[in-house]
């Protein structure tokens, strides 16, 4: 209903101070929620009224998130599937119900491990577990929500980027920065084509984060960055809560970097 999307900020119930960034009544879906970055953006939704979907590829992960935000006294639900099978998406969130929040979190190498590796030492089959889970995985769960928002005419997909997916570097992560900055590539169109029917589309491209598994050179790195510290789950969540948010209705189809200052533009 338009109604539904032109909603204003609610006022508390105790006096007539405004509440910002309130998702009461709204459902997100966080997918790769089970655990870091995706776990932190979970919580700071629920923590405005959200009722979450917890998706993890591991059941297990989706299960001890979604109880550890219910602990809270907030919604959330576990929601177990793999972002990079189509049907299984497709099945998983039709079992869900309206999503109005999407955020396209899972990403990484998915279910296989991540280990750097320059391109020129690559072979043709190590590629695709980087685009199916950082490029299609969006694509997929993207696909089996919007519609729906389309149809309400209210909704709001972000897709959890990387700063290697808008600048290039020498740790040997090629592949995941194409996959990327593909999905960067595929959010701008989205926002576009959604711009009239109350859907916004954003991508946040993060920087270097604190639950980062990278030993002693991650923390060299670290010391360059010109915050003076690592981000935090909390420093993505928080930027997800306004995108998410009403007051984040006229950000569309832009690229959002969070990293301490690293890379200025």
């Amino acid at each position: 209903m338009l109604a539904h999307a032109l909603s204003s900020p609610v006022k508390s119930a105790t006096d007539n101070t405004v509440q910002m960034f309130d998702l009461t009544g709204k459902t997100a879906l966080v997918t790769g929620a089970g655990q870091s970055v995706g776990a932190g953006i979970a919580a700071a939704l629920a923590a405005q009224g959200c009722h979450v979907f917890v998706n993890d590829v591991v059941a297990e992960r989706a299960q001890s998130a979604a109880a550890a935000i219910q602990a809270t006294g907030a919604l959330a639900t576990a929601a177990p599937f793999d972002v990079t099978d189509a049907e299984a998406v497709q099945a998983g969130i039709d079992a869900l119900g309206p999503i109005d929040i999407l955020v396209n979190n899972a990403g990484n190498a998915g279910a296989h491990s991540f280990t750097p590796k320059q391109f020129v030492d690559m072979e043709p089959s190590e590629y695709a577990r980087f685009v199916d889970v950082n490029l299609f995985g969006v694509m997929h769960c993207t696909r089996a929500v919007l519609t729906g928002m389309h149809e309400r005419r209210w909704g709001r997909v972000i897709t959890i980027a990387s700063g290697a997916g808008t600048v290039g570097n020498r740790m040997g992560i090629s592949a995941y920065g194409a996959a990327k900055g593909g999905a960067i590539a595929f959010m701008r169109h989205i926002a576009i084509e959604s711009a009239r029917r109350g859907v916004t589309a954003n991508s946040l491209a993060l920087g270097l984060m604190a639950n980062t598994d990278g030993g002693a050179f991650t923390e060299q790195i670290a010391k360059t960055i010109p915050v003076g510290r690592l981000g935090t789950p909390a420093d993505i969540g928080a930027a997800c809560v306004w995108l998410a948010s009403n007051e984040g209705a006229w950000v569309t189809g832009q690229t959002i970097t969070i990293d301490g200052g690293s890379n200025p533009s």
